[in-house]
C-alpha cells in the first residue's frame, strides 16, 4: 500500500493514527532511556525531525497517552528488551513503560514577536497553557494555599520570579503527585534568541 508522505506534519500520534508515511526511529527511545542523561541537547539542521522525535517520545512516556500502545505496535520499540549486566530475569519489555511518566512539553516555536515585551508575554502564556493542562492539581489536598496561590499566579502577565522559577515549581508538583521524576521537552528554545537578535530587542531580552 502506497502511503502519503505528509510533509510538515509534526505530531507522532497523527501520523500513525492516519497511517501516513513513517520511517522508524523508535530505537532512539531505548537508546536515550538507557543512557540516563540528566540532560540531553539535539542538535540537527532544519527540518530534520527533531519535533516529531520529541513528539515521539511525549506520547510513548506521558500518562496522557497512557494506553496507547497501539500507537507503537509494529514499530521497533515494541519489542525491546533494556539492556543490562544484570541476570535476563530482571530485564524489562519496554511495553511497560509506555504511558507511565508525567511529561512536560513546551514549545516556543510560535514566540515571533517584534518586541521584547510581546515576546515574554507569549513565553509566559506558553507557561500558562501547560499550567491550565494540569489544573486538577489544585482539586487534590496536595497543594497548601501557599502553593495554591503560586499556581494561580502563573499568568500571561506573571512577575519575572514567578516566571524563572515556573516551570521547575510545575516539575515538582507533577513529582510528587505521581511519585517519578518529570520529564522535560523543550522545543524551540533557541527561536525567542534568534528573533529577538533579528529584530533588534536583543539586549533586552538576553
Amino acid at each position: 500500500m502506497v502511503r502519503t508522505v505528509a510533509i510538515g506534519q509534526q505530531d507522532f500520534a497523527t501520523i500513525r493514527e492516519k497511517g501516513y508515511f513513517y520511517i522508524d526511529k523508535t530505537r532512539f527511545i531505548r537508546q536515550w532511556w538507557e543512557r540516563g542523561d540528566s540532560v540531553t541537547l539535539i542538535t540537527r539542521p532544519r527540518r530534520f525531525g527533531k519535533t516529531l522525535t520529541m513528539s515521539m517520545l511525549e506520547k510513548f512516556f506521558s500518562v496522557s497517552y497512557a494506553g496507547r500502545g497501539d500507537l507503537f505496535e509494529g514499530m521497533e520499540i515494541w519489542e525491546e528488551k533494556s539492556s543490562s549486566e544484570k541476570s535476563s530475569s530482571e530485564h524489562y519489555s519496554y511495553r511497560e513503560l509506555q504511558g507511565t511518566y508525567p511529561v512536560i512539553f513546551l514549545s516556543f516555536a510560535d514566540v515571533k514577536e517584534t518586541g521584547f515585551q510581546d515576546a515574554r508575554k507569549m513565553i509566559c502564556y506558553s507557561i500558562e497553557q501547560l499550567y491550565s493542562q494540569n489544573d486538577f492539581l489544585l482539586e487534590t489536598e496536595l497543594l497548601n494555599e501557599k502553593e495554591k496561590r503560586f499556581f494561580r499566579n502563573v499568568t500571561a502577565d506573571m512577575e519575572n520570579y514567578i516566571l524563572s522559577s515556573s516551570l521547575k515549581t510545575l516539575s515538582n508538583y507533577l513529582y510528587r503527585f505521581y511519585g517519578k521524576k518529570v520529564i522535560i521537552l523543550l522545543d524551540e528554545y533557541d527561536t525567542p534568541m534568534q528573533e529577538a537578535y533579528v529584530k533588534g530587542y536583543w539586549r533586552e531580552e538576553r
